[in-house]
């Protein structure tokens, strides 16, 4: 099965079914292009995340880079 793609044609990196179960949860309901747009969101956190690692001379993301 071919992997989901996101905003940008990237792979999507969270789990739209919980995503919606969780909005649902509040009482909300989720659009057809939440997913992507949140996807892309976590794909920004992990970038800067990443480049604050290398600024710090370490190659392992750790909780405070995020």
């Amino acid at each position: 099965m071919a992997a989901k793609k996101g905003g940008k044609g990237r792979e999507v990196l969270v789990v739209a079914s919980k995503v919606k179960e969780f909005i649902k949860s509040k009482g909300c309901m989720t659009s057809g292009d939440t997913i992507g747009a949140l996807s892309e969101k976590v794909y920004e956190v992990l970038s800067d995340a990443v480049d604050r690692t290398k600024g710090n001379r370490r190659s392992t993301v750790k909780p405070q880079d995020l």
